[in-house]
Order: structure tokens, then sequence, then C-alpha cells
């Protein structure tokens, strides 16, 4: 990086890059995947969209059905231990 930019900053310099790199993920995976938007003239052109096979198999994507198969906590090891009776 040069002489410019101290090191205490690169932490700073990394959640931001993450946080800019999540949002055009999710920009370019509306713009591309999802069902409402249409991009060319011919799927503009039809004024009522009767699409909900793609409608669902866009909301219901891998992570999701993955995730829906996990207990809800965030840390499962850490409640255990503190909602133990003893």
């Amino acid at each position: 990086m040069g002489r410019w930019m101290k090191p205490e900053v690169y932490p700073l310099v990394g959640a931001l890059a993450f946080a800019a790199s999540m949002c055009i993920f999710q920009l370019t995976r509306n713009a591309f995947l999802n069902p409402a938007v249409r991009i060319n003239k011919f799927d503009r052109s039809s004024a009522v969209l009767e699409n909900y096979e793609e409608g669902e198999k866009y909301a219901d994507h891998r992570l999701r059905k993955f995730l829906r198969s996990r207990p809800p906590e965030v840390m499962p090891a850490i409640n255990h231990f503190f909602s133990e009776d003893k």
C-alpha cells in the first residue's frame, strides 16, 4: 500500500471491501436472477407476470434450504453451557 496508509487502517479497509463486495453480489443477483426484474424488451412487454415457479425457485435458494434444517441458535455450545440446570 505504500507509506500513505497506516497499518491500523487495514482492518477497516478489509471490512469496507467485504461490505462493498456483498452489496455488489446482492445487486448482481437481483438484476440477473430476480423474476420481477425484466431487462430485455420482450419480457417487459408482458404487463402481468405469472411465473410462480420461477419466483418460488428464487425465494427458496440453497442457503435458505440449508438453514431450515439447522437449529435457530448462533452459538449453540455457549447457549447449552449457560442454560443447563445445575
